[in-house]
């Protein structure tokens, strides 16, 4: 018996086949055009996502080796917030607007200062940011009217998928948190969309994400090389679904995915709010995932090695070329220090990324030392308010930075706690795919990983990590400091 889980980021979709052991078969990649018409926004044609979902599906059907008759379930996670919005026909309303869009954050900057956001706070468990359904639903009715009277569903990426594969329209219990449901009730309350002051929504029927809410029908069949009838469980936020494959989910431990958000989250049983955090629903009802995130993780390197870094011809590619320069310059003191800022901060749409510290004598190994630096330290920042809050005792860190020991352990140094490095492949696609055997009951439950791989674990280094603390604290009084001139360096670029 087979599984499909379907992993959709903010550039590239991928189709990973599992067998029941969660050993990969097969994965296939297809890479999703972004839009950016405006400053600020950024898009992506729903059809065109579906076109090349389906294109990976078959492709890694193929590679598998496998008939698609082994194939007993199918579940998709994708990127969380951001909107994908369907007309009353049931037809894409418009562009997917990806959570790297930040239209709407002179809305989130509005209701923090007019107290929405501390109400939404306790009701939702978290306050609106820039990329929330709730903001850009609130950009849209003040600068879209017409797009927004003609909204006929309200839906999340991996929703979208769901509904091409089914030709049903619904969500799960984690994605229809990320702005409008009680956080004690874990629903829907009518009230929320209004203190928004945006009516009521149409939002989709909630499943839990192991709920086997459709089948595959003929003509996603045709595309795809599944069998129709083959059933589609929920699916979940791919967050939630990166922790729950990396077998991070769990209390007491802080999940960490450094990729280009910078993730970090741990479950609790009992829904606590702070600014630093989203309290958003668990994969059950009575859980709850603490989420502190800001899309300013391991993307910063792969700018600095895209723009700054050239190829030594020696065929590995760039970020394993980077290894040995950013091993030699930690063996040296150095000034350089870098806030990872450049697609966004914690403190706030206008933040932006820079150097600080440099000196004429130093060179390319230094900048990418500070670079990861500022990253890992990023990912402390968060991880600190997580720990006030829930008291977690280690970590596990997943995505591709984790892959180099140096760099983990880096990680274990920034953060002054164990570790764990997970040797699962395709983790976020693997979350899905336990919760699409769990509804139909390969699995006891999505929690009930056969995989039992322990990782590596890091463990700090008293001397590396009271430099990095107190680096830490330096680029916190930076960005305390540099607060006032962000939005003037912000106006230079306007047009």
């Amino acid at each position: 018996m087979l599984l499909l889980g379907i992993d959709n980021g903010l550039t590239v979709t991928k189709a990973v086949i599992f067998d029941a052991s969660g050993r990969v078969l097969a994965t296939a990649r297809r890479r999703v055009a972004q839009s950016m018409p405006h400053p600020r926004h950024v898009e992506r044609d729903m059809a065109d996502l579906w076109r090349q979902t389906a294109a990976a599906i078959a492709e890694a059907i193929a590679a598998s080796g496998q008939p698609a008759s082994r194939i007993v379930a199918v579940a998709a996670t994708a990127h969380g917030d951001g909107l994908y919005l369907l007309d009353r026909a049931g037809a894409p309303l418009g562009p997917g607007i990806l959570s790297l869009d930040s239209r709407a954050g002179r809305v989130a900057e509005d209701w923090a200062r007019d107290g929405t956001a501390a109400m939404a706070l306790e009701r939702t468990g978290q306050m609106p940011h820039a990329s929330a359904p709730s903001a850009i639903l609130g950009w849209m009715r003040d600068h879209e009217p017409e797009r927004f009277a003609a909204i006929g569903h309200v839906l999340a990426c991996k929703d979208w998928l769901t509904l091409c594969l089914t030709g049903q329209i619904g969500t799960d219990l984690t994605e229809a948190s990320t702005s409008f449901t009680d956080m004690r009730t874990q629903g829907y309350a009518p009230d929320i969309p209004a203190l928004f002051g945006l009516g009521p929504l149409p939002l989709p029927e909630i499943a839990l994400p192991d709920q086997i809410v459709g089948h595959v029908t003929a003509e996603a069949a045709a595309m795809t090389g599944l069998l129709p009838g083959t059933p589609v469980a929920a699916g979940l936020h791919d967050v939630t679904a990166s922790a729950l494959g990396s077998g991070s989910y769990a209390e007491g431990v802080v999940a960490i995915v450094a990729g280009t958000y910078s993730i970090n989250e741990t479950v609790t049983r009992k829904p606590l709010t702070d600014p630093r955090w989203f309290c958003r629903n668990g994969i059950t009802r009575g859980e709850w995932n603490a989420m502190s995130i800001s899309p300013a993780s391991s993307a910063n390197y792969d700018w600095f090695l895209d723009n700054l870094c050239t190829n030594d011809g020696s065929g590995a590619p760039l970020h394993e070329q980077a290894i040995p320069q950013i091993e030699a310059a930690l063996a040296q003191h150095s000034t350089a220090l870098f806030h990872p800022y450049l697609f966004g901060s914690p403190h706030g749409p206008q933040a932006s990324g820079a150097f600080f510290g440099l000196r004429g004598w130093q060179g390319r190994p230094d900048l990418l030392r500070a670079v990861v630096e500022g990253i890992a330290l990023n990912h402390r920042h968060h991880v600190e308010a997580l720990r006030e809050g829930f008291a977690p005792g280690y970590a596990r860190l997943t995505g591709g930075i984790s892959r180099a020991p140096l760099l983990a352990q880096l990680f274990a140094d920034a953060l002054d706690m164990p570790v764990t490095t997970s040797p699962v492949e395709e983790a976020a696609a693997w979350g899905a795919a336990l919760c699409a055997g769990a509804g139909v009951d390969l699995f006891a439950s999505p929690r009930h990983d056969p995989r039992t791989e322990a990782g590596t674990t890091h463990q700090p280094d008293p001397a590396r990590a009271a430099e990095l603390t107190a680096r830490h604290a330096l680029l916190t009084d930076l960005a305390t400091a540099l607060t006032p001139f962000w939005p003037r360096i912000e106006a230079l670029g306007a047009p």
